[in-house]
């Protein structure tokens, strides 16, 4: 593609995966793909959102050396956990808690954690596609994760409006991603459709309804849609993970153990480190001096002692991305049959469970339960009801999880539910979306 003959560009940031997509002179959607050597990495077209900062004291270097995406798992990897692994930046964006991390002496703001990824996928993008215009659409949540008010949302938006300026963008437009995926479903239909869209992201779940027109059969005003009403939870595949954690691994790293008081009293042992474990982004920020010196501690007066030592050992040397890989592998193995098998195995850990898909539905019914909430208070706000839906589209990956297809199967008919593109719809959406602002 020639420079300058890029028209529109869309970037989708999301807590797990990033997309950029591109649309040129022909007005169809192109998405950036990403090498590595790493599979299942090869020639993709999603970018890991993370960061490994590998300490180069070894080498004789003084400062950390960062890499970003699918490279930062292949050096992480390499590295055999000398660094420190970040991921789910996104999550952190309504996060008034959150100012500054340090990461081997120094100290990074949320713009300067998530400016390097968006950085990557610029050039990536130009590389492939040559030079992008100033303006992008970007897709944002109808409610960032840990969002409690409308101002914790616009904090979430100015900052990542910071983030992508950094990345060299001057006009910054943002929309909805449930409605991204609508363009994108759009661009599949043959007739006007009452189209519910549900996206599922890593920290939030995004539902959509909307009145669809098919290219070329715009209203007078050139619009091929209309929003009659949206709403979204702070809930989606890192709680589902989460809820696994809990269960699965957890127990195997102390929670529910107990340990011995100064005064000779049995208590039971913290919670607080499960509750970060249980998400991967705080897992991340407790590999500090501060709490790795309260475990030891812990450690000492533990029942259960291996077991305290074998979570320091998940936080100290940094192995939680190998947890949440195998976790990922369980529920893609869930999704396709009525069990998994849960295997982490390293040097103080081992854990081989096999876990049956009704136990994994109700370890997360509480977060179904607030997703099949969101949907009907959504409908009642509307005043539409569920046969009066053309289509439900379902995309981001817990659309592949059964119960969470059951929710919409039960309320619209299985034979409305439509998927595809499913981790990249949104990208191809907000370029489409980007031709129209």
């Amino acid at each position: 593609m020639n420079p300058g003959s890029v028209q529109a560009v869309g970037l989708d940031f999301g807590t797990t995966n990033s997309a950029i997509a591109i649309v040129g002179e022909n007005r169809e959607p192109r998405l950036a793909r990403f090498k590595s050597h790493l599979a299942p990495f090869d020639d993709a077209e999603t970018f890991r959102s993370i960061l490994f900062f590998e300490s180069t004291e070894e080498t004789g270097g003084s400062e950390a050396a960062l890499s970003v995406g699918n490279e930062a798992i292949r050096r992480y990897l390499a590295a055999g956990g000398n660094g420190r692994l970040i991921q789910s930046l996104k999550s952190f964006l309504a996060d008034r808690s959150f100012h500054a991390t340090e990461i081997m002496g120094e100290s990074y703001s949320l713009g300067d954690l998530i400016a390097p990824i968006l950085i990557e996928l610029r050039n990536r993008a130009e590389a492939q596609f040559g030079e992008l215009p100033p303006r992008i659409v970007v897709g944002r949540p109808v409610h960032f994760s840990d969002a409690q008010t409308r101002a914790d949302d616009d904090l979430a938006r100015a900052r990542l409006d910071i983030a992508v300026r950094r990345a060299g963008w001057t006009d910054v437009v943002f929309e909805f991603e449930p409605v991204a995926a609508a363009y994108d479903y759009a661009s599949r239909i043959i007739r006007d459709e009452l189209v519910l869209i549900a996206d599922f992201g890593g920290g939030t779940s995004d539902f959509s309804l909307l009145r669809l027109r098919p290219p070329g059969a715009g209203d007078v005003s050139g619009s091929r849609f209309e929003i009659l009403g949206n709403d979204g939870v702070a809930i989606a595949g890192d709680a589902f993970d989460g809820r696994m954690i809990h269960h699965v691994v957890a127990p195997a790293l102390g929670r529910g153990s107990k340990y011995r008081s100064p005064y000779g009293t049995v208590l039971p042992a913290p919670t607080w480190p499960y509750v970060k474990l249980e998400r991967w982004h705080h897992l991340s920020m407790l590999n500090t001096r501060a709490t790795l010196f309260k475990l030891r501690e812990l450690e000492r007066e533990s029942l259960a002692p291996a077991m305290i030592a074998a979570l320091i050992d998940v936080i100290e040397n940094d192995l939680g991305y190998f947890v949440f890989r195998e976790i990922e592998k369980t529920k893609l193995a869930l999704s396709e049959s009525e069990s998994g098998l849960f295997v982490f195995e390293d040097r103080l850990t081992q854990i081989r469970r096999e876990v049956a898909r009704r136990d994994f539905e109700g370890w997360i019914a509480h977060q179904l339960a607030k997703i099949a909430g969101c949907v009907d208070r959504l409908m009642r706000e509307v005043s539409v009801a569920p046969d009066q839906v053309d289509s439900v589209f379902l995309t981001g990956g817990s659309s592949f999880v059964p119960a969470v297809r059951a929710i919409f199967a039960s309320r619209f008919g299985a034979g409305k539910i439509r998927m595809g593109n499913e981790f990249t719809s949104v990208a191809r959406g907000l370029a489409l979306r980007a031709m129209e602002v």
